[in-house]
């Protein structure tokens, strides 16, 4: 399974955007890219550069590699409604971001592992692709096996530490080890600092 293995903090300084809730701290002591020195004077970005680190921030952001964004961006500029709205939304819907927005993981790329391990029944099915789309009334339970690790059996230290907040479209039972889709994902309930439609605009050009 084709994946980006680069180290997630110095992605972070790449975008200027904490990926990662380790990359906190380190974006505090060190604010500017990989390569360039600390203080350096820099030109106003260009319209495209700014379009181009937004993409890359969000795509990075998800845990996708180039050609899987730029079909998911197909895809929501085909669907009725604000394209950019869209792809927020199928970003929102893939099993990895609800694992770990149900605050079964301290990030993405936890959760991303956590899934492409097996751990989780999707409907009563095991399932270990990432990617695979979530609809409402899907039900995602930890497998039976799984449930008795140490992870899962101190699950409630893990969402303790998660910086979650409750989504309507999620349900999480961390009792029974259960997330059910209850609708679709809203806008207002995505990352708050992402720019949809410089994305849009990116693709569009």
């Amino acid at each position: 399974m084709a994946r980006d293995r680069s180290p997630i903090v110095k992605q972070s300084r790449r975008e200027g955007y904490a990926l990662h809730p380790k990359a906190h701290k380190i974006l505090i002591k060190k604010s500017a890219a990989p390569g360039q020195a600390p203080g350096t004077r820099t030109r106003k970005p260009s319209l495209y550069l700014t379009q181009l680190r937004e993409k890359q921030k969000v795509r990075r952001l998800y845990g996708l590699l180039e050609k899987q964004f730029a079909r998911l961006m197909t895809e929501a500029t085909r669907r009725q409604g604000l394209a950019g709205e869209n792809l927020l939304q199928l970003l929102e819907l893939r099993i990895d971001n609800a694992v770990y927005r149900a605050g079964f993981a301290v990030s993405r790329r936890g959760a991303r592992q956590l899934v492409s391990h097996g751990n989780f029944l999707l409907n009563g099915k095991r399932v270990d692709i990432p990617s695979i789309r979530l609809k409402p009334g899907d039900e995602i339970t930890v497998r039976p096996k799984s449930a008795r690790n140490g992870y899962f059996t101190h699950i409630s230290d893990v969402v303790g530490n998660s910086v979650q907040s409750p989504l309507s479209w999620l349900k999480a039972d961390t009792a029974k080890l259960k997330i059910v889709v209850t609708s679709l994902p809203k806008r207002e309930e995505a990352e708050s600092d992402i720019n949809e439609q410089l994305i849009v605009e990116y693709y569009s050009r």
